[in-house]
């Protein structure tokens, strides 16, 4: 779930602090229960059937469908770690350092990681990394922001401009993201959970989705409380002006240095994240071995994947590209994949599942109705917004 708060996320909630103040504040607030929701539904469909998200597809609905569905995760996984590696990049830049050093020691670095280590290995690092991401949540209690204010300006919703809409966009796709639906199926699969883990492992998502969220929420705070007061309606073009944003409460020196370790945190862990569910996505379709738990000479294909989109993702960062505008971007197209991969998500809670776990009922209709306003809301939002964008 830390790694929902990527630096795609970081960069969106800051571009949204800068143009809109706080008036995209409630949207985070509103994703929490929907963030719930969709990761709740994997946890139960890995643990319950033991098998991946390309993998159960593949079964019910055929492989033509499982491509269908990789294809989008291959989309917003390209996506995501040209975001994740591009905030990286940006943090090096904050320092001085240029981006093909930074691309050099990331991705080498990740490569050697990954191939010399077991997944319970891989997510100790990525947990520890991703802690560096409070750093945000630090700097926004320090701007002691009044609630009744804060409160009356994110209800000021400017619903027919369709520059709000194109980052409302950029928000649902920053948050509910195609990948985190193959990856936390898969994960709860190699971790080899089992029924009786299935409370525990919803608690444990119920408080993800609560930590990103408080996350968002406080880049977007700190932002709009210094770029977006200061000067409002100006678009952040560089990750460097992020950076700015801290310094007004924290010295330029620790601003700057708190800024490095959260976004390096939120980049870093999506990074890991993001690699491994490309290749664990196309390995579940294909048929070969797709799992941190096998050695790199019985999976080459799954290495293989996963380094070839590190080493590709790293060399077109380190050319001249606008880190912001990709950044927003890549959430944008996250919001557009939303309706194939929630559609997905739906029917095999529906037809997956056993008796007592299965997706039926009341709630059943109300995940129907979420899916539907979540899903058409982010393609409405996207289309109306991306004209202007």
């Amino acid at each position: 779930m830390l790694a929902d708060t990527d630096a795609g996320s970081v960069i969106t909630a800051a571009q949204s602090g800068a143009q809109w103040g706080y008036k995209l504040l409630l949207l985070q607030v509103i994703l929490v229960p929907i963030l719930y929701i969709v990761q709740e539904l994997t946890v139960r469909l890995g643990i319950v059937t033991g098998e991946g998200h390309g993998e159960l597809i593949a079964k019910r609905f055929g492989r033509g469908w499982a491509w269908l569905s990789v294809g989008t995760l291959a989309l917003s996984c390209l996506g995501a770690l040209l975001t994740e590696l591009s905030g990286m990049a940006g943090v090096g830049l904050l320092f001085g350092i240029p981006r093909w050093i930074t691309m050099l020691a990331l991705v080498g670095g990740l490569i050697t990681m990954v191939w010399t280590a077991s997944y319970a290995g891989v997510e100790r690092v990525a947990l520890a990394v991703g802690a560096f991401e409070f750093a945000f949540l630090a700097v926004a209690l320090k701007t002691h922001q009044s609630l009744g204010p804060l409160l009356a300006h994110s209800l000021q919703i400017p619903f027919h401009d369709p520059g709000y809409l194109y980052l409302a966009a950029a928000n649902v796709g920053a948050v509910i993201m195609p990948w985190m639906v193959f990856y936390q199926q898969s994960a709860v699969v190699d971790k080899r959970l089992r029924l009786v883990h299935l409370r525990m492992a919803r608690i444990d998502t119920a408080i993800g989705a609560v930590v990103t969220q408080l996350i968002m929420a406080s880049v977007l705070v700190v932002t709009a409380a210094t770029i977006g007061h200061s000067d409002p309606h100006t678009p952040l073009n560089t990750v460097q002006q992020i950076a700015t944003a801290l310094t007004p409460f924290l010295g330029e020196r620790t601003g700057r240095l708190l800024f490095a370790l959260g976004m390096s945190g939120a980049a870093a862990v999506a990074t890991i994240v993001v690699s491994l569910t490309a290749a664990r996505g196309v390995g579940e379709v294909m048929g070969f071995k797709h799992s941190l738990e096998h050695h790199p000479r019985e999976a080459p294909w799954f290495y293989g994947i996963f380094t070839t989109l590190l080493v590709l993702g790293g060399a077109l960062v380190a050319s001249n590209v606008n880190l912001i505008s990709l950044g927003v971007a890549m959430e944008v197209m996250n919001a557009v994949l939303l309706p194939v991969v929630l559609g997905f998500l739906y029917l095999l809670a529906r037809h997956a599942l056993p008796g007592p776990l299965q997706l039926k009922g009341a709630y059943a209709v109300f995940v129907l109705f979420v899916i539907i306003v979540t899903g058409g809301f982010g393609l409405y939002a996207a289309i109306n917004g991306i004209a202007v964008a």
